[in-house]
């Protein structure tokens, strides 16, 4: 079940990097040289058992990372890593595909899930290990050499190769970035799957632009081609090459409307009409409405059109007008003769007869000749073999005379806003900045200088350029490394100042810390500066000693208030405590609280003697030896005394207070008292003694139940009562 389970993660893992990435970064290991077998650090390489000295067992790491200008070697590698096994013993090459390790495949592969970027930044380390199976990169002593550099790279087939030397070693190696499948374009982000389906039938292209299949078009090729003539607003098709019609329409390419039902003699150009044609009228065209044919109202041999209801329309000929084209249209109304010329209105025409000296359609040609010079600006006159002349002109000139100068900047010849300037037999374009040519449309290159620092990419404009800066620089030029302060790292409205390669936080006041992120209690008046140097330089901030102790403060004056207040409270109860009564004797009960009401007792508690366990925690009891050893114990083997041993120190305190309270609860008629030493109950003793007698005891001979009292103070003292 668990080998199942595996297998199912490693499919779901390599489709879903299937669907995830769009190129693959490629870097072939082919050739290392370590002729010495030496370390980085000069050392020679422990080889192991059985090996020759300084052997070198060489394993390699590789961390692909964003482009940095200066390469840092050290994590993260935020395009991928790898560590590759044990590849050979100080010198060996590397052939490609899978190898004698199932671990390492060449070359090295590392996914890409977003665009490709087109730069980058290549670490390869070569370390030593004495057993395959300990390939630890972090150790500094392992290192046998290292190479850091960075480079642009196009998206293509193409192996880039390339060669490290560090002086005792040489590492040959070779890389390119490839697109993913259905991936295209420079960065591969442009995704293109062929499909023949209902979401779309097309192929992809080189570029990856959508190839529609033979009879398909639009955005994603769903459009089918419809049969060719097919009308485009009155029918659609579902599959190439169909037409099928839109309700109205008729035919084979849909292009027929469809009359209204019942219409007999008569067409449509919508659907559902019915135009009567010529004689016939009504609703259906059924009735014969032919006025032309039996009346022939047009005149002058214009065409009669019936338009229903007995009415008619006339279409004259060309040179007849009115209602029924009776008006003949006379053409010389306009004068179009020249030079005095006379005009005869023909049919739809005129004909002009001209003057002596003139002649053409209009009279508009004069019948001068050379001999008359009738050309200008030094222009060559020739006579007509038909009559009349004609004048070449010279360069600059032109018209049937020569009359006109030629404008040479008339048709604008020069492009983005240049000016013209007219020289008299050519022209001159003054070209505004940033265009050359001779018509002024060939842009000029602002990139040739290569305005752009620390690799930045150019685009050229007009009379300009733009930089796309490399991450960590900013600027037109991309000479600016990115303001310390760009990201707003200073909180609470503090205000944050370049120091350098740092920066520094200007506290509001009340707060402080590295970026002004604590709260303090109190501030003295002023702005509060903290330099943070150690943080920018990846190191940890010093620590809050400030906040710290205002902290503590703050604690240690709630425990001094909280304290106070407890000693008031307690002295308040202690002033309201009423004073003690001494014990008046038996005949009075407990029950009355008026027989030995103790000193300093502020709670009592009444346990049955059955129940009772005695929680007194003194170290000894103190009784009369004397007298009669009939106690609370010996009636009621029950109960127990749990009482606290070894606490000799305070048996002479235990002692005086047991003493004086024999002498206050002893009753009136007494005839005396027996002192003796105290004892101390200490383990079984205590179950076995038995409890003596005291003042403050009941007589054995009473019929009422003993009750024990257990006060919370120290001189407690056991009383037999009436209950």
């Amino acid at each position: 079940m668990g080998g199942r389970c595996a297998l199912a993660l490693a499919v779901v893992s390599a489709l879903l990097c299937q669907v995830w990435s769009s190129g693959v970064f490629e870097l072939k290991l082919q050739e290392f040289v370590n002729k010495k077998g030496l370390l980085g650090n000069r050392n020679c390489c422990r080889g192991g058992a059985g090996a020759p000295p300084c052997a070198c067992r060489t394993f390699f790491r590789v961390c692909l990372k964003h482009y940095q200008a200066s390469v840092s070697p050290e994590p993260p590698c935020t395009y991928g890593s790898a560590v590759t096994p044990v590849l050979g013993v100080d010198s060996f090459s590397l052939p490609d595909g899978a190898g004698a390790d199932p671990a390492f495949s060449n070359p090295i592969r590392f996914p890409f899930g977003f665009t490709w970027p087109g730069t980058f930044s290549l670490i390869i380390e070569a370390l030593h290990t004495d057993s395959p199976d300990d390939l630890a990169t972090e150790n500094p002593e392992r290192l046998i050499s290292r190479l850091a550099t960075q480079r642009h790279l196009t998206v293509g087939e193409e192996w880039s190769q390339d060669l490290h030397s560090s002086g005792r070693t040489d590492l040959k190696y070779s890389y390119r970035f490839v697109c993913d499948e259905h991936y295209y374009g420079e960065g591969c982000s442009v995704f293109c799957r062929p499909r023949d389906d209902a979401f779309g039938h097309f192929t992809c292209g080189e570029r990856g632009e959508k190839v529609c299949n033979p009879g398909w078009k639009g955005l994603y090729c769903t459009e089918p081609i419809c049969l060719p003539g097919c009308d485009e607003q009155h029918g659609f098709c579902d599959r190439p090459g169909d037409c099928k019609c839109r309700v109205g329409w008729q035919g084979r390419y849909c292009d027929e409307c469809i009359r209204y039902p019942g219409c007999l003699h008569g067409t449509c150009q919508q659907p559902w009409q019915c135009n009567c044609q010529e004689g016939w009228g009504g609703l259906f065209c059924n009735q014969d409405l032919n006025y032309c044919t039996h009346h022939k109202p047009c005149k002058n041999g214009a065409t009669c059109t019936n338009t229903g209801q007995g009415s008619y329309t006339c279409s004259c000929r060309p040179g007849y007008t009115g209602a029924t084209c009776e008006l003949g249209i006379d053409e010389c109304d306009p004068s179009p003769c020249k030079n005095g010329g006379s005009c005869t209105d023909l049919e739809n025409s005129y004909s002009c007869t001209c003057p002596p000296g003139f002649y053409g359609k209009i009279c508009e040609l004069s019948a001068m000749t050379c001999a008359d010079g009738p050309c200008f600006n030094g222009g060559r006159c020739s006579d007509s073999p038909d009559g009349g002349y004609s004048c070449r002109c010279p360069v600059g000139y032109s018209g049937f005379n020569c009359e006109k100068k030629v404008d040479y900047c008339g048709s604008s010849p020069c492009s983005n806003g240049a000016k013209c300037v007219d020289l008299g037999d050519a022209y001159l374009c003054r070209c505004q900045v940033g265009f050359s040519g001779r018509h002024c449309d060939d842009n000029v290159d602002d990139c040739a200088s290569s305005p752009c620092a620390n690799g930045g990419t150019c685009r050229d404009g007009v009379n300009d350029f733009s930089c796309t800066c490399p991450p960590g620089y900013t600027g037109r030029n991309c000479s600016a490394p990115v303001s310390r302060c760009e990201h707003a790292p200073c909180h609470n409205g503090a205000t944050c100042h370049e120091r350098g390669h740092r920066y520094v936080c200007e506290c509001a006041r009340g707060y402080g810390g590295p970026n002004c992120q604590f709260l303090l209690p109190e501030l003295p008046p002023g702005p509060a500066v903290v330099d943070l140097t150690e943080k920018l330089e990846g190191q940890g901030g010093p620590f809050p000693w400030v906040a710290v102790c205002a902290g503590v403060i703050l604690v240690l004056m709630l425990l001094l208030g909280c304290a106070a207040m407890v000693v008031c409270i307690r002295l308040r109860l202690q002033k309201r405590r009423p004073p003690a009564e001494p014990c008046r004797g038996e005949t009075e009960t407990m029950n009355n609280l008026a027989n030995c009401q103790r000193e300093k007792d502020i709670s009592v508690s009444v346990i049955g003697a059955t129940q009772i366990k005695n929680t007194n925690k003194k170290a000894d009891l103190h009784g009369d030896h004397g007298a009669d050893k009939n106690g609370f114990k010996a009636r009621y083997p029950v109960v127990d005394y749990n009482l606290v041993q070894d606490l000799k120190g305070d048996e002479a305190a235990v002692r005086d207070v047991h003493s004086k309270r024999d002498t206050k609860c002893q009753p009136q008629g007494s005839s005396g008292e027996e002192k003796g030493n105290p004892s101390t109950l200490r383990g079984g003793e205590a179950s076995e003694r038995k409890r003596p007698d005291s003042a403050c005891s009941t007589s054995k001979d009473t019929k009422y139940q003993s009750v024990y009292v257990i006060s919370e103070e120290k001189d407690e003292c056991v009383i037999a009562t009436e209950v």
